[in-house]
């Protein structure tokens, strides 16, 4: 997969940061009694949702580490909690995680102190979003696409592109997608536009989505742009955007698995995609705050998050695949075919996020994802 296979030799160096002087612990102590984690919704399950799905409880009793969650619904906002201070891990995807090792937000992992690290999906041992100059910065927890949600009254099969809410269209159903489609409110979403142009229009040249250069990147905001007269809203909150799907006619929008489980659960006419253009997607990684409180109670949740009891019922709950291939031979509590169904083998199809640079690997110079930042925020805008 090139994402996880590319040349890792400088990677770090376009951050234009040094590493942090912390020193990974030699040894794991007694638990002092509390974790503080920021995480996606949905990662850190207590069975309050449903009961089947509980991997905390557990870990508290065998620990004595009372776990508190805090949910962020961007990268953006996990890199600014983690800056802030007072936590212990992140799950920090991609688009975050070297920012996070570049800022000195985050310590090195001993991974010697882990010893469920050897079932870790030798894809993911060394990948570039958390190995630094040979050094681990975090374990991974999960990884998936951001697919294609869809309303199957309206799509009586999948729709084949990204085009469905990109482009203004009647959907099958003869009405306009305008008013009835939605993007995602963070920044990282230019990728997905970038995605989809790499395919409509190849004289571009894009390689990367996350590696445009001005002309690419010109032609990827008037994409966006056309796309906010389309959109009903720029989502990040999970749960507003189930409430759309179910009372406010929106029919198509990129969505995490998670969205899709869950409405499914509730019987809802949802289902995903996988369009042809491929997707982006996201491998995220349980990373320890540089100067965390609990850091014994933190270790000890990185070998349980490893386990694969735990690992398949996240999966099965959030629509992600396991970070430990081992899970997939586990019974989840829906006894769904979840690493199947949540393409196990389709990781070379996914463009995991990652943050966009000035210098860069495909042609040298490159749109910084500061102006990523900026320019998106005026579009969301209708500037």
């Amino acid at each position: 997969m090139t994402h996880v296979t590319m040349v890792r030799l400088g990677v770090f160096s376009l951050l234009g940061l040094s590493l942090g002087s912390y020193a990974a612990p030699a040894a794991v102590g007694a638990g002092e009694g509390r974790l503080d984690i920021i995480a996606w919704p949905g990662y850190i399950e207590r069975g309050e949702t449903d009961k089947k799905y509980d991997w905390v409880t557990g870990f508290e009793k065998a620990s004595g580490c009372k776990v508190n969650v805090k949910t962020a619904a961007t990268s953006d906002e996990m890199v600014s909690l983690m800056s802030q201070g007072g936590y212990d891990l992140v799950t920090a995807s991609g688009d975050a995680s070297l920012r996070l090792v570049a800022g000195k937000k985050v310590q090195e992992v001993n991974i010697a102190l882990i010893p469920s690290w050897k079932t870790v999906d030798e894809r993911l041992r060394d990948a570039p979003w958390h190995v630094v100059q040979g050094k681990h910065y975090g374990v991974p927890y999960q990884w998936g696409p951001n697919v294609l949600m869809y309303n199957t009254n309206v799509f009586k099969s999948p729709p084949q592109s990204w085009a469905v809410v990109f482009e203004p269209q009647k959907l099958p159903d003869g009405k306009p997608n305008k008013g009835r489609v939605q993007a995602y409110d963070g920044a990282i979403y230019i990728a997905d536009a970038a995605l989809y142009l790499m395919k409509k229009n190849p004289a571009l040249g894009i390689k990367d989505p996350y590696e445009l250069n001005e002309a690419q990147y010109a032609a990827v905001l008037a994409l966006l742009r056309q796309q906010k007269g389309l959109t009903h809203r720029y989502w990040h909150d999970v749960t507003v955007q189930m409430n759309d799907f179910k009372k406010e006619g929106v029919v198509a929008s990129s969505a995490w698995p998670y969205q899709v489980n869950a409405l499914k659960g509730e019987k809802q006419p949802i289902a995903s995609a996988f369009p042809a253009e491929g997707t982006t997607g996201w491998a995220d990684t349980t990373m320890m705050h540089a100067e965390a409180k609990h850091p014994n109670c933190a270790y000890k949740w990185m070998e349980w998050s490893l386990n694969s009891k735990l690992q398949s019922s996240l999966a099965e709950w959030f629509g992600s695949v396991p970070a430990v291939p081992a899970a997939c031979k586990e019974k989840a509590p829906g006894g769904s075919n979840f690493c199947g169904d949540n393409g196990f083998d389709r990781m070379t199809r996914i463009h995991f996020w990652k943050t966009p640079q000035a210098k860069c690997s495909t042609q040298g110079t490159c749109v910084p994802y500061s102006r990523w930042t900026q320019d998106y925020i005026a579009i969301m805008g209708g500037r």
